[in-house]
């Protein structure tokens, strides 16, 4: 990886990009004040067992470092909550990323696509993220839920201004210090929340056939959802709809570019174009690492860990566990079995992972038949989300 880390300038904090770790598979952070699991059978263990490690973190953040509850509700927000909420909330809208839902955006998905792309090319310039990677998944998870695409600017605003932060998770520190980046994060969100609050309020009085009426007239145990469980629900879509397929499908370009023998295989077999995404999903996983809290006390990696402790489950170095994964450094589409976790697992598993794939493959696909060579160019350097947690390009250019 050093030749990589070096030629791409992967950041400091992406450290399970850097080499192997050398230390334990479980470790306490007295400095962050939480814990953090980095080994793939402790992470296995960690993401099936929702009882023990509970999805709900704020349940056990310092009062000092939550944000006001008039500020910040998470009430609705589906990746804060435990069954069988969870479970009830999921329901609503997996029907709207059954496989035929999904296969049958494929067409829609190829011309958004071709379209992107004549406009980079009549511009004479490729620039991944901004022109393909994000707008791509952006317009259709948009277009499903019903809000204009053409306001896809204001997303990614709001989703900069809450991902692209390179300030570290902690618990110890003084709260004096976190709350200038805690104003930072609130401004998008309340925006964010005004934005979707409004639209779903129009959809109370004139539905349309798409996901944000669905949800508006969505009941769970015969009663409609509040307004704000509604509106949360829609960010999360919203942002994670587009989030994920956008650093995967730079992250798998990047790969392509850094490994060229690999480009020549998948342009000379297309069919081998899932196994490359799974395997960029392992290489270079994009939600790097969740959060959990754990309900009892709980032997894990031969350490035990008190109740009511956060903790950090370390996806992105769990897919690299030579335990599980042979020259885990090694981008290699042809492993087999390739049990990644980088849609997660458990009942958290990524609701949108069949969405992600299917745009990743179709793009990845037209990318390949338009242009004879993916590679980067030297004089215009990549750029990586600064983001401890994420793994994703926020720019790269492409040559021409």
């Amino acid at each position: 990886m050093a030749d990589i880390v070096e030629r791409y300038n992967i950041p400091e904090q992406h450290f399970w990009l850097r080499g192997q770790r050398s230390g334990p598979p479980v470790e306490h952070d007295a400095r962050a004040g939480m814990w953090n699991v980095y080994g793939y059978p402790e992470l296995h263990e960690v993401l099936g067992d929702p009882a023990t490690f509970s999805s709900d973190t704020m349940r056990v953040i310092p009062k000092d470092l939550k944000p006001d509850s008039k500020d910040l509700s998470l009430e609705g927000f589906i990746t804060q909550i435990d069954p069988p909420e969870h479970g009830k909330l999921r329901k609503l809208v997996s029907s709207a990323f059954t496989r035929k839902v999904v296969a049958d955006l494929e067409p829609r998905i190829a011309a958004l696509t071709h379209e992107l792309l004549d406009a980079a090319q009549d511009r004479g310039r490729l620039e991944l993220v901004t022109d393909l990677a994000y707008p791509l998944p952006v317009i259709v998870i948009a277009e499903l839920l019903g809000v204009p695409s053409s306001d896809r600017a204001l997303f990614k605003q709001w989703a900069d201004g809450l991902f692209q932060r390179d300030t570290k998770v902690s618990l110890a520190e003084p709260a004096e210090e976190q709350n200038v980046d805690m104003e930072a994060t609130l401004k998008p969100w309340k925006d964010m929340y005004a934005y979707l609050a409004g639209h779903a309020a129009e959809r109370k009085r004139q539905p349309r056939a798409d996901l944000l009426t669905r949800l508006v007239e969505a009941e769970v145990d015969g009663e409609r959802l509040p307004d704000g469980q509604v509106v949360n629900f829609a960010i999360v879509l919203l942002l994670a709809g587009h989030i994920t397929t956008t650093m995967l499908l730079g992250n798998t370009v990047l790969c392509l570019d850094a490994f060229p023998e690999q480009q020549d295989k998948v342009r000379a077999d297309r069919a081998s174009i899932p196994d490359v995404i799974e395997e960029s999903l392992r290489f270079l996983t994009p939600f790097a690492a969740l959060g959990r809290a754990t309900t009892r006390e709980v032997e894990i990696g031969g350490v035990t860990i008190p109740a009511d402790q956060i903790l950090m489950a370390w996806l992105g170095a769990a897919n690299r566990d030579p335990r599980q994964f042979p020259d885990p450094d090694v981008f290699d589409p042809g492993r087999d079995p390739n049990p990644h976790l980088g849609f997660g697992r458990g009942i958290h598993f990524c609701l949108g992972a069949p969405l992600a794939r299917l745009e990743g493959r179709v793009a990845l696909n037209i990318l390949l038949d338009r242009f004879d060579r993916l590679c980067t160019d030297p004089g215009d350097p990549v750029h990586f989300m600064p983001t401890p947690t994420m793994t994703g390009v926020r720019r790269l250019p492409l040559k021409i």
